[in-house]
């Protein structure tokens, strides 16, 4: 007989609520499509899906002058959107962030996303001097797709896989997400169907991994 408390517990650990956010301004790219998939594949799985295309719904990323204030709470109130964006945030399980390689960088519109929305007092708590800042975000686990035109072999000899840095080291880790995992497709430039196709079906187990973890 199935212990209905087990059940229970292994039903919260995998349906997980999920926020998806995709940073690219061109409608059918390929990054569309992977955000497409991962969405699709996600809510199979039983998750509760938040979705945000940033280009389409105009997201401002220019911050403020207010908005730079390095202390313990939000500085100043943030505007209407930015507000929602931290809010909804709270409620995540995991996170999954699609977007390009451009220049060693996410798109401007993300990189926007990251200095308005994780704020201390929001996605982390500053230390005392010396000290490491506390995480405060719910979700724990990320899941990260970024295409590139960049072979792997330069892009980890010559630039040091900065775009690997940015999320694993310097931006996730501080709000306290504990498990990051990034996927690369490369090169999408002169890629054939075959191969596309063959992405979107490890975008579709990737999302499954996260689901079920």
């Amino acid at each position: 007989m199935t212990d209905p408390w087990s059940l229970e517990e292994e039903l919260s650990r995998m349906v997980a609520r999920v926020g998806v956010y995709l940073a690219h301004p061109r409608p059918g790219s390929f990054n569309h499509a992977l955000f497409d998939a991962v969405v699709e594949e996600l809510r199979s799985a039983g998750c509760e899906v938040v979705t945000h295309d940033l280009c389409a719904e105009g997201f401002d990323p220019v911050l403020g002058a207010g908005e730079t204030e390095t202390v313990d709470a939000v500085p100043v109130p943030p505007d209407a959107d930015v507000a929602s964006h931290q809010a909804e945030l709270a409620t995540l399980d995991a996170l999954v962030f699609v977007h390009p390689n451009w220049w060693g960088m996410p798109p401007a519109v993300l990189t926007g996303w990251l200095q308005r929305v994780l704020v201390p007092g929001v996605a982390y708590k500053l230390a005392t001097a010396g000290g490491e800042p506390v995480g405060l975000l719910r979700a724990t686990r990320a899941l990260v797709l970024n295409t590139s035109d960049t072979p792997e072999a330069r892009e980890r000899e010559e630039f040091g896989d900065p775009l690997e840095r940015i999320w694993s080291a310097c931006v996730l880790p501080y709000t306290g997400v504990t498990e990051v995992r990034r996927v690369v497709f490369r090169t999408v430039t002169g890629s054939t169907a075959e191969e596309r196709d063959a992405w979107l079906e490890r975008v579709r187990t990737e999302a499954r991994r996260l689901a079920n973890s």
